[in-house]
C-alpha cells in the first residue's frame, strides 16, 4: 500500500472537498481520500494508479499542480 499527496491549489470550499473525495473514492485501488482544505492537498492511500487519481481530481473540476 502506498500513500500519494497531491497539491490542489485551488481547492476552496467544503463542497469542493466533497466532490473531489466522492470522484477519488470511485478510483479502482483507492483505500482512503483524505482532503486538507487549509494545505490545499488530496491524500490518497492504497494501491490506486497516479494518474487515475489526477484524472479523478480533474472529473471533480479541480486541477493538480
Amino acid at each position: 500500500m502506498t500513500e500519494l499527496v497531491l497539491s490542489v491549489p485551488k481547492i476552496s470550499c467544503p463542497r469542493c472537498v466533497a466532490a473531489v473525495r466522492e470522484e477519488v473514492g470511485l478510483v479502482a485501488g483507492v483505500r482512503a481520500v483524505t482532503v486538507d482544505l487549509a494545505d490545499r492537498t488530496v491524500r490518497v492511500t492504497g494501491d490506486a494508479d497516479p494518474d487515475a487519481v489526477r484524472a479523478a481530481i480533474g472529473e471533480a473540476g479541480h486541477q493538480v499542480v
